[in-house]
C-alpha cells in the first residue's frame, strides 16, 4: 500500500474545527466503544450520493472500505501521524457515535465526521504534539498537484473530478470532492460554516430519536438498539438520483424497488417521515416501464442506479402500490395519490392484460421474485411461474389499488380489481394449501405441479386464507423448521438442497446457498408478526432481542446484516453474518414489527381511526414513546399492564384494545426455535473442491 504523506501548516487557512458545542444531545449517550479485537464496521452517509464505510481499527485495507461517491470508490483510507510517528489504530480506544467516529490514543484524539448534503469529510485532531500530518492511501487515487489552498488528487474511478485535501486551520484536515472549482467552493464553505454544518447534521440525527421516535422503557438495551437501528436505517434514505433508499452498505448503494418498498414502512411510516416517502414514490413512479410493447410493461424498476434501470422482478410493483396506500393511511393525505394514480392504474391493468392466468394468478419468470439469484444464467432457487408470495402481493396490490381507485372516483376499476382479488383468494386456498401437512406450497410450476420445498414465503400468504387454525399450524411449523435463534432460514434443513453456511468456498459457490438455507433477517419481521398475532409474544421477543444484540455488539455498529449462516462455524456458538453489513430491509422490518405489532400501533386515517393493540413481552414493565401520525403525534405509555395514549394534532378515533402478552394455546404448546443438525448430515459437504468456488 503506497501512502502519500503531506504536512500542512495549521496557519495556512482558518477553517472551522469540529463541533464543540456544550449542548447535550441524546446521541452523545449512544456511543459504542469497540475494542481492537472486535474491529467492527461503521458507516456514515452524506444523505446524497456519498458515504464512508470502514472498520474501527482498520489496518489491512478492505476492498469495499473508504469514501464512495455515486457508485464510485474515490478514497480507500488514510493514516494520521503526530510528530512524524503514525498513529496505530490497533492501539486506539474507538467509540462510534451516530454522527462521528472518535479514536483516542495517549497522545492524540481523532474525530471523523461528515456533513449533510455536501461531499465534505472532516478529520479533526487534538494533540499536544507539535505537528500532525495525514497520509492518503494511493490505491484509488493519482497525484494531481499542489495549489496554494490545498493538495489535489485524481480519483481513478472518477477522473473528471478531484479530491482536495487541506488543513482545517488547527491540527486536523478537510477533504472535499468535485471539480477543482467545486472543491474550492466547498472548502471555502466549510471554512466559514464548518461548525454550523456539523452541528446541523448532529441535530438532524438527534431529532430522529427525540422528536420522531423517542423511546424509554425499563430496558436500556432495548432503547439503545431501537435508537441505533432507527438512525442507521435513516442513513440509507438518500438522494443519489432522485429520492430513494439504498438497499444496503457497503456495496448496494443503489435503489432496488423491491428492497425499497419492503423497507418503507419501517424506514418512513413508523418513523413519521411521510414527506420523504411521498417523494420516493413519486420519483420511482417516473421510472415505470410505460411501453405497451415491452415484456415488462407496467413494472416499477427492480433496480435503478446511475448506470441504468432493470425491471427484472415481479414483486417490486405490487409493493409500490401497497406502500402508496399505506402511506395514505399513516398520513391521512390523498393529494399525492392523484399524481401516482396513472402509474398505479397502468401497473394493475398491464398485469391483468398480460400476466394473469384464468384463475387470476399473477405469472412471472422463475427468478423474478426476491429469490432471484442466478449463476451462469441458471436460477439458484427457481420458483416456477406462480410463487405463493407473489400471489399474496398481487392480492394486496389489487385490494390497495381498488381502495385508491375509489378515492380517485374510478369506480369501474375499483369494482373490477376488487372482484379479481376475491377470485384470487377463492382459488388460492384450494390450490396452495396442504391442510394435512400444515404448509403452503411455495409455488406452482408452469405445468401446474406443486412445489413442496419448505420456505418462509408461506407466512406472507395469510390474507388469502380463511382457515385460521390452519394458519396457526403453518406458523408453528415455520417457526420450528425455519426460525433459528439468529433468524429465518430460506429453506428447511431437511431439504437435500439445504446449505448451512452462506460462504463455504471449497464446497459450494455462495450463490448456491444464497436462497437455499442462508438466513435472511428481513424475514424475521413477518415471522415475529405471525407469532405475535397468535399470542406467542415471548417467543417472538426472544428473536427480537437477539437482533438487538447484533446491532449493539456484533458486526456493523447499530445495524442488522443482510444475511447470516444457518449453522455456526466450528468452535462458535453463534453464526457468522454475511451479505451487506447494513441492510435496509433487515433494519426496517425490525422497526416495523416493534411499532405495529409489539406496541400494536396501526393507523388508518383514511377511515379516521387508529388501532392500538399492544402485545407487550413479559420482560417489559413500562414504555414511553411518541409516534408521528398524520399532522400530529400519538403519545403512548405502558405501565403496570395498562396502556394510555394521548393524541395531539390529528382528529381520529382511537380503538384501544387491552394489552396482551404471552397467551397459552394448545396449538403452540412447547414451541421452540429450530436448531441446526450436525454438519456432516448435509449433502452439500459431500464434495471438496481444491480450488475455491468464487466469482
Amino acid at each position: 500500500m503506497r501512502l502519500i504523506p503531506i504536512t500542512l501548516c495549521a496557519a495556512a487557512m482558518a477553517l472551522a474545527a469540529s463541533c464543540g458545542s456544550h449542548q447535550e444531545y441524546k446521541t452523545d449517550s449512544l456511543g459504542v466503544e469497540v475494542t481492537s479485537e472486535q474491529n467492527r464496521e461503521y458507516s456514515y452517509t452524506d444523505k446524497q450520493a456519498g458515504y464512508w464505510y470502514g472498520t474501527t481499527h482498520q489496518k489491512d485495507l478492505q476492498w469495499y472500505s473508504g469514501w464512495n461517491m455515486a457508485k464510485k470508490r474515490v478514497l480507500a483510507d488514510y493514516t494520521l501521524s503526530v510528530d512524524g510517528k503514525p498513529l496505530d489504530r490497533s492501539e486506539a480506544v474507538c467509540t462510534v457515535y451516530p454522527d462521528r467516529l472518535v479514536r483516542k490514543w495517549d497522545n492524540a484524539v481523532e474525530t471523523f465526521s461528515m456533513t449533510d448534503n455536501l461531499p465534505i469529510l472532516h478529520i479533526a485532531v487534538e494533540t499536544e504534539g507539535a505537528g500532525t500530518s495525514i497520509s492518503l492511501d494511493h490505491s484509488l487515487i493519482t497525484d494531481s498537484h499542489m495549489a496554494e489552498d490545498g493538495l489535489f488528487f485524481i480519483p481513478n474511478e472518477a477522473p473528471d473530478n478531484r479530491i482536495m485535501l487541506c488543513s482545517d486551520g488547527k491540527k486536523g484536515f478537510v477533504l472535499t470532492y468535485g471539480t477543482e472549482e467545486e472543491c474550492r467552493a466547498l472548502q471555502k464553505r466549510f471554512s466559514t460554516d464548518g461548525q454550523k454544518l456539523i452541528k446541523a447534521r448532529k441535530e438532524r440525527i438527534n431529532s430522529l430519536v427525540t422528536e420522531y421516535n423517542p423511546t424509554k422503557s425499563n430496558l436500556p438495551e432495548l432503547d439503545r438498539s431501537l435508537d441505533w437501528i432507527t438512525i442507521t436505517m435513516d442513513e440509507l434514505i438518500t438522494e443519489q438520483q432522485g429520492n430513494g433508499i439504498y438497499a444496503g452498505l457497503p456495496w448496494f448503494n443503489e435503489y432496488w424497488g423491491r428492497d425499497m418498498f419492503i423497507s418503507m414502512p419501517g424506514a418512513c411510516l413508523v418513523t413519521g417521515q411521510f414527506d420523504i416517502a411521498k417523494e420516493i414514490l413519486k420519483d420511482f413512479a417516473k421510472l415505470q416501464d410505460t411501453d405497451p410493447s415491452s415484456e415488462t410493461y407496467g413494472r416499477i424498476p427492480n433496480r435503478a442506479n446511475l448506470e441504468g434501470i432493470l425491471y427484472n422482478t415481479t414483486d417490486g410493483t405490487p409493493r409500490f402500490v401497497i406502500q402508496a396506500y399505506q402511506l395514505a393511511q399513516y398520513s391521512g393525505d390523498t393529494e399525492f395519490l392523484h399524481e401516482l394514480y396513472p402509474a398505479i392504474k397502468i401497473s394493475i391493468d398491464a398485469s391483468i392484460r398480460n400476466y394473469t392466468d384464468s384463475k387470476g394468478y399473477l405469472t412471472h419468470a422463475d427468478a423474478d421474485t426476491w429469490m432471484d439469484v442466478k449463476r451462469n444464467g441458471i436460477p439458484g432457487s427457481p420458483r416456477g411461474n406462480r410463487a405463493n408470495d407473489i400471489q399474496a402481493l398481487w392480492y394486496e396490490q389489487l385490494t390497495a389499488g381498488s381502495h385508491i381507485a375509489a378515492l380517485m372516483g374510478d369506480d369501474s376499476s375499483a369494482e373490477e380489481w376488487s372482484g379479481l382479488a376475491q377470485m384470487l383468494a377463492a382459488n388460492f386456498e384450494s390450490d396452495y394449501c396442504d391442510k394435512d401437512g400444515a404448509f403452503i406450497y411455495d409455488h406452482l410450476n408452469a405445468d401446474g405441479s406443486k412445489d413442496t420445498q419448505f420456505r418462509p414465503n408461506q407466512v406472507y400468504c395469510f390474507d388469502l386464507i380463511a382457515d385460521d387454525e390452519f394458519k396457526q399450524k403453518v406458523t408453528r411449523r415455520v417457526w420450528e423448521e425455519l426460525v433459528y435463534p439468529w433468524g429465518v432460514a430460506s429453506l428447511a434443513q431437511w431439504d437435500p438442497q439445504f446449505h448451512p453456511q452462506h460462504e463455504n468456498w471449497h464446497y459450494y459457490h455462495k450463490d448456491d446457498a444464497y436462497h437455499n438455507g442462508t438466513i435472511w433477517l428481513w424475514n424475521n419481521g413477518m415471522a415475529m408478526q405471525r407469532m405475535i398475532e397468535y399470542g406467542q409474544v415471548d417467543a417472538a421477543w426472544e428473536l427480537f432481542c437477539n437482533m438487538n444484540r447484533q446491532a449493539l455488539h456484533e458486526g456493523a455498529v447499530g445495524s442488522l446484516s443482510e444475511n447470516a449462516d444457518a449453522h455456526p462455524r466450528e468452535g462458535h456458538s453463534w453464526v457468522k453474518r454475511s451479505g451487506t453489513f447494513l441492510q435496509a430491509w433487515s433494519n426496517a422490518e425490525h422497526l416495523r414489527v416493534w411499532y405495529q405489532h409489539f406496541l400494536g400501533i396501526r393507523p388508518n386515517l383514511l377511515e379516521g381511526k387508529i388501532v392500538i393493540e399492544p402485545r407487550i413481552p413479559s420482560e417489559i414493565t413500562d414504555i414511553q414513546t411518541s409516534v408521528k401520525i398524520g399532522n400530529g403525534t400519538l403519545h403512548y405509555t405502558y405501565k403496570k399492564g395498562k396502556v394510555s395514549v394521548k393524541l395531539e394534532g390529528v382528529d381520529a378515533e382511537l380503538e384501544i384494545h387491552e394489552p396482551a402478552g404471552q397467551q397459552d394455546s394448545p396449538l403452540f404448546e412447547g414451541v421452540g426455535f429450530c436448531m441446526p443438525d450436525p454438519l456432516e448430515s448435509y449433502p452439500c459437504f459431500a464434495t471438496y473442491y481444491e480450488t475455491a468456488l468464487t466469482y
